[in-house]
C-alpha cells in the first residue's frame, strides 16, 4: 500500500521499526466489540484483536462503565505495590474464579505490564530457586524481546544474531518439529539424563502450549505431560507463557487445562486486563516464591486501571461455565471453515486450537491475503517463520454472524490471490 495523507506523521516522525500498520495501512478511530473503524468511517472485522490483548473485543461496555466510574471517583491510578481497592479486588476475583475451582495455590507476582517482563521474572525466579542457568526453550518459540526472554525466543531476526551476546538457553525441538516419527519429549528425556549431552541441568522448562508467533504449532497432551514430568525429575521448574495462549484463547482460561497440566510458574499478560491495558503477572506456586522483598520490580506493575477491567472480565465471563461452551462453539466453526478453505489449496493446513487458529499456505500467497483483506474490510496477521500461516485472532465474544463474514472475506481474499492453475495437457 501506499502511505495516503492520513498517515504522512507516522512515515515522518515514527521509528522504522514499527511492524503491524505496514500491512495495515489505515488511521483506526475507533472500535466496538469485534469491529473497528477508521478515520474515514469504514469499519473492518478485527481478527488481530491487538494480538491477543483484546480477547473480549474493543471496548466492553460493562468495563468500560466500571473504568469511567471508577475514574471519576479519583481512584487510585498509578500505586507502585502499595495496597489498593482496586487490586484486592482483582486478587479476589482471581482467586475465586481461578484458581480456587482449578485447586491451584500459587501466588500472584505483578511484573512489569509486558508479557516479556513477566518472562523475564518467571526465568530468574527459577534460576535463583534452582541455583542453575540453563533454560531449556524450544524451537520457533516466542517469549519477548528483552534481552533475558530474547535469549529464549527463536526468531533469529528478532534475536539480531549475532549482534546481542545472548546465553543461558538450550534450543531443543518442539512437539512435531522433526516430523510425526519422532517423539521430541524422548529426545530431551535422553539429553537431560545423558550427563555427557552437553545440555546443563536446567533452572527452568519454558514453553508456550500453541505457539502464537512461530505458527500456530500446538503440543499434544501427552507431549506436555512427558515434558512436565521430565522438569520435575530433573528439578526444574516448568514456566509455561501463557501471554497469548491465555487467559480462553485456547478454551479454557490456562492453555495446559485440557493436559491436565499445572505449571509451576505461568506467565499472564495481554488479555488479563480484559480491556487491551498493560497488566502483567507471574503465578508461581508459594515454594518457589523465594524473592526477597523488591528483588524484581516494575514502575508500572500498579496499574489500578487495569486492575478494574480484569476483575470486571473475570466476573463477566468466567463466572460460569457458559463463555467456555462458546468459545468451543464458535473455535468448531473456525475450524470448519478454515479445513474447506484449506481443501481448496494444494497443500494447505489449519493449525492451532480453540480460537488460536489459522491456515498455512505459501508465504507469498498469506503476504497477498492480508494486504487484499485490508481493502475488502478485514484485519488478519500473519505468523510462522517465514509469515506463512493466516492468524484467526478474532475476539472470543465475535457473534457467530460477524465471525462467518470474516471467515468469508478471507477465503474470498486467499482464493483470489491464489496463482491460476497452469493447464492440464491434452
Amino acid at each position: 500500500m501506499v502511505a495516503g495523507a492520513d498517515n504522512q506523521i507516522f512515515e515522518r516522525r515514527e521509528s522504522v521499526v514499527r511492524s503491524y500498520c505496514r500491512g495495515v495501512d489505515v488511521v483506526l478511530a475507533g472500535g466496538r466489540g469485534s469491529l473497528v473503524r477508521d478515520v474515514h468511517g469504514r469499519e473492518y472485522v478485527d481478527f488481530l484483536a491487538g494480538a491477543g490483548a483484546l480477547n473480549y473485543g474493543h471496548n466492553d461496555p460493562d468495563m468500560k462503565v466500571a473504568l469511567l466510574e471508577y475514574i471519576a471517583g479519583d481512584g487510585i491510578a498509578h500505586g507502585l505495590d502499595l495496597y489498593t481497592d482496586a487490586k484486592r479486588g482483582f486478587l479476589q476475583a482471581f482467586e475465586d474464579l481461578v484458581l480456587a475451582p482449578r485447586g491451584m495455590d500459587h501466588h500472584v507476582q505483578f511484573t512489569g505490564p509486558t508479557g516479556a517482563n513477566g518472562v523475564e521474572a518467571a526465568l530468574k525466579l527459577a534460576r535463583k530457586v534452582t541455583g542453575r542457568t540453563n533454560v531449556i526453550a524450544f524451537t520457533r518459540g516466542f517469549h519477548g524481546l528483552s534481552l533475558g526472554a530474547l535469549a529464549a525466543t527463536a526468531n533469529s531476526t528478532m534475536r539480531m544474531a549475532p549482534h546481542n551476546a545472548l546465553g543461558g538457553v538450550t534450543r531443543m525441538p518442539y512437539d512435531g518439529y522433526l516430523g510425526p516419527g519422532t517423539d521430541t519429549a524422548e529426545l530431551l528425556a535422553a539429553v537431560l539424563a545423558d550427563p555427557s549431552s552437553g545440555v546443563d541441568p536446567p533452572a527452568a522448562v519454558l514453553l508456550e502450549t500453541v505457539q502464537g508467533e512461530g505458527g500456530l504449532d500446538q503440543a499434544s497432551p501427552r507431549w506436555l505431560r512427558r515434558v512436565a514430568g521430565l522438569a520435575r525429575e530433573h528439578g526444574a521448574l516448568l514456566v509455561v507463557d501463557d501471554v497469548q495462549a491465555g487467559c480462553g484463547r485456547t478454551g479454557t482460561f490456562f492453555s495446559t487445562e485440557a493436559a491436565g497440566v499445572v505449571p509451576d510458574a505461568v506467565v499472564l499478560s495481554k488479555s488479563l486486563s480484559g480491556f487491551g491495558l498493560p497488566m502483567s503477572v507471574v503465578l508461581v506456586r508459594p515454594g518457589y516464591d523465594l524473592w526477597e522483598p523488591g528483588q524484581h520490580t516494575g514502575t508500572f506493575r500498579g496499574n489500578a486501571h487495569a486492575f478494574v477491567t480484569a476483575t470486571v472480565a473475570l466476573r463477566k465471563f468466567w463466572s460460569t461455565e457458559a463463555f467456555t461452551h462458546d468459545v468451543h462453539r464458535r473455535a468448531g466453526l473456525v475450524t470448519e471453515r478454515l479445513t474447506a478453505l484449506a481443501d481448496e489449496l494444494p497443500g494447505a493446513r489449519v493449525k492451532g486450537r480453540g480460537l488460536m487458529q489459522g491456515v498455512q499456505v505459501e508465504p507469498a500467497l498469506a503476504a497477498r491475503t492480508t494486504r487484499a483483506c485490508v481493502d475488502a474490510g478485514l484485519i488478519i496477521e500473519r505468523a510462522g517463520p517465514r509469515g506463512e500461516v493466516l492468524k484467526v485472532f478474532a475476539p472470543l465474544t465475535t457473534p457467530d454472524d460477524l465471525l462467518e463474514h470474516g471467515l468469508d472475506l478471507l477465503a474470498g481474499c486467499v482464493l483470489a490471490g491464489r496463482p491460476a492453475r497452469a493447464p492440464q495437457p491434452a
